[in-house]
């Protein structure tokens, strides 16, 4: 099986959970870190799937790897490859398929419910709401065919499917460590933002964080396993 090739944006931004889950059912991956300045491949062709993961930057901010990992994502979707954002990573999803990127109208930061808003993707998330994790000012349109599959109150689009890609507004790959670590390297941004009705502050984000990202985690499960099943059909 070809590697799925999952792109770092930020140190901060890892694989997280989606990391762990490939590992556990040994499908082979490989990294490349934007924020340390790897080169990306012109070619998709030696990899199974594109994983883009967030970060901190505008997809509209004008810098040289942008162009190039749409590129990417336009080859990944042309030859059907299965593709997978995460926040960035979505919006670069959307970018690539013609979708405008622009401000959200609250930053939304921390927990809060997101609904399930088609029928069929009852089965790819297991309920109809569920508690998922944000970090986002920006947002995505829906491009042309998408179909809308979560929403929030405080973001409409939070994910949607294409073909054989997935892309999320909001953070379904979190670990404990990340949310620990983003509150630490982003307390400036929550305290300027307090007056958002959407972000909380560390110490609420922080409330019965281990039950909180294992029940996220098993929400991811499922992403991902119908995920990893679109690798195998390839």
């Amino acid at each position: 099986m070809k590697p799925v090739l999952v792109i770092r944006h930020a140190e901060t931004e890892g694989a997280g959970f989606l990391g762990v889950f490939l590992d556990q059912h040994h499908i082979p991956w490989t990294m490349i870190c934007i924020d340390k300045g790897d080169d990306l491949p012109k070619d998709i062709s030696g990899y199974g799937g594109l994983v883009m993961m967030g970060g901190p930057m505008s997809v509209n901010d004008e810098l040289p790897w942008i162009a190039k990992e749409i590129a990417l994502v336009k080859q990944a979707m042309c030859q059907n490859l299965p593709v997978l954002g995460h926040c960035l990573g979505g919006q670069l999803i959307s970018k690539a398929l013609g979708a405008r990127v622009k401000k959200n109208p609250v930053k939304e930061i921390g927990w809060a419910e997101v609904r399930v808003t088609d029928e069929w993707a009852l089965s790819l998330f297991g309920s109809p709401r569920f508690e998922s994790f944000h970090w986002h000012g920006e947002t995505f349109d829906l491009p042309v065919g998408a179909k809308h599959i979560l929403s929030s109150q405080h973001c409409q689009n939070q994910a949607y499917l294409i073909g054989h890609a997935i892309a999320f507004q909001c953070h379904i790959e979190m670990t404990e460590e990340m949310v620990n670590i983003w509150c630490e390297n982003g307390s400036e941004e929550l305290k300027s933002s307090q007056s958002s009705p959407a972000v909380q502050q560390a110490e609420l984000i922080k409330k019965n964080l281990t039950e909180r990202v294992a029940n996220l985690n098993g929400i991811a499960r499922n992403v991902y396993t119908y995920w990893i099943g679109l690798l195998h059909s390839c």
